[in-house]
């Protein structure tokens, strides 16, 4: 595990720090990745970037956090407890990009999760316009994984997407920028929902095989699946296997889905770590064949 914080040999177990918004209906951002940490076995901490009045429905109100607020929250945690993998979600704002790439330079976080958070589920945007190039630009470079959706592929790599061919080849487009690997998900795409893993520096390509589960309690998987990634890599996992269990792991809590509120309800994170508890017992643990 990466010794990254003051007091890492202090450490009992495996600790990730997610760097994203709150989400006050609990089903997305700061709220789904502490989640997801707990039920995987993980210490998680937060630095919160912007306040969201939000349910199921819309996202009502935004209140995006002073950058030095931002800066703080991380130097806090980081300067005592230190983290084995870390992760950013909704950034709002080309300043909060820098300053959290700063961040992760200053305090050499090498097994970084970047989900390029843009949209919200219910069609609000999340991130300005002119963070974009900052993002491609400052943080990209940093990242161990980044996992964009279809729509968020198609902004950052600049091309269009519609079918598995252009999937991997914005993966690889991305990959230029810097970063190790991407996630490119397929959520987006009619039909079956898998993904594709691009490792750069062995050029090797994974499908993530999925199904499609027919819900429209779909609140926060982007943030669920990032926050498991994230929480793989600070159990010690290798980038694919932290991958094969993110998947597995998105697809459970998607699949016992919470049927709460008049929209798109929140996945069963509860659920989600049961059911894959009892696959790995049947299985045996992930391993890199699975991806």
């Amino acid at each position: 595990m990466a010794d990254t914080g003051r007091d890492a040999g202090k450490r009992v177990c495996p600790v990730a720090l997610t760097i994203a918004g709150s989400d006050s209906s609990g089903g997305a951002g700061i709220q789904a990745d502490l989640k997801t940490f707990t039920v995987l076995g993980v210490y998680g901490m937060s630095a919160i970037t912007a306040i969201t009045a939000q349910n199921t429905t819309e996202v009502a109100d935004v209140h995006v956090l002073p950058v030095a607020a931002v800066a703080a929250q991380i130097d806090a945690v980081m300067g005592d407890i230190g983290c084995d993998a870390a992760k950013t979600g909704m950034l709002a704002t080309a300043k909060i990009v820098e300053i959290v790439a700063d961040a992760v330079k200053r305090w050499d976080i090498s097994r970084l999760v970047i989900d390029p958070v843009m949209v919200s589920k219910t069609g609000h945007k999340l991130l300005a316009d002119d963070a974009c190039e900052v993002l491609k630009r400052r943080l990209l470079p940093l990242a161990a994984v980044v996992t964009p959706n279809l729509p968020e592929a198609e902004t950052l790599a600049g091309r269009a997407i519609s079918d598995e061919e252009d999937m991997i080849a914005a993966a690889r487009e991305l990959c230029r920028s810097g970063c190790q690997a991407v996630v490119i998900k397929g959520g987006h795409r009619p039909g079956d929902c898998n993904d594709y893993l691009y490792e750069r520096d062995s050029g090797s390509l994974r499908v993530l095989a999925g199904e499609r589960v027919q819900t429209s309690s779909t609140h926060g998987t982007g943030c669920t699946f990032s926050a498991a990634l994230a929480a793989c890599l600070a159990l010690g996992m290798s980038v694919a296997e932290s991958a094969w269990v993110a998947k597995e792991f998105v697809t459970a809590a998607i699949a016992g889905a919470l049927p709460l509120g008049f929209g798109h309800g929140p996945t069963n994170h509860i659920a989600a770590g049961e059911t894959l508890r009892a696959k790995l017992r049947e299985t045996g643990s992930a391993d890199d064949t699975r991806a």
